[in-house]
């Protein structure tokens, strides 16, 4: 049996991932189809202290005021965040990337309901914070719960909007970015199946 607060952001990740018929919708219907059937729970770890976590209750606010199914995923994962495994990426070079930016994996391997087929996380960027440019094997949609501005390859940095869904195809390099305010996004990866 799964927990509330999961089943009700998966049922609204999956409204609210809704792409017209191609590659986006393909990576959309291979995640939530998969998650129709839960995985085994996996224990919360120990409370994190990172000072970025401090933006999630302004990054909650905001998107509580979001259009649509925002406030309701909003809601949803404000009630998962005080259990999530939250990790950053090590950055010597720039530390105030490092310092500035929290994700968990709330599905996943490492997530609150471990699987290995699909991931659903949670990112979080202080005001001001970019992610690098990086590229992964997995398509991957997001789920734009906050301000703030996605960039693929060397193209233009566009805002989606509170609501909005970014897609990444499989291995393209993109970025985010906070502007004035904390950014928070969902994300979900769909990993590359295997060949038979």
């Amino acid at each position: 049996m799964r927990n509330t607060d999961l089943q009700t952001l998966i049922d609204g990740l999956a409204s609210a991932a809704l792409f017209p018929p191609g590659e986006a919708a393909d990576a959309a219907a291979h995640v939530f189809t998969a998650l129709k059937s839960p995985g085994p729970a996996n224990a919360p770890p120990p409370p994190s202290n990172m000072p970025v976590l401090r933006y999630l209750e302004p990054a909650f606010e905001d998107a509580s005021a979001g259009p649509g199914i925002v406030p309701v995923i909003a809601t949803a994962v404000a009630a998962l965040a005080p259990a999530l495994p939250w990790y950053r990426r090590a950055d010597a070079a720039r530390p105030e990337f490092e310092n500035g930016h929290a994700n968990a994996q709330i599905i996943g391997p490492n997530g609150l309901e471990v699987r290995d087929d699909v991931v659903i996380g949670v990112s979080l960027m202080a005001p001001g914070i970019q992610y690098p440019d990086h590229q992964h094997p997995p398509a991957e949609v997001y789920v734009v719960m906050s301000d703030g501005e996605w960039r693929q390859e060397d193209g233009p940095w566009h805002r989606p909007g509170r609501g909005g869904l970014v897609f990444n195809p499989p291995n393209i390099v993109h970025a985010m970015r906070a502007g004035d305010t904390p950014l928070l996004a969902i994300w979900c990866l769909a990993p590359v199946p295997s060949p038979d």
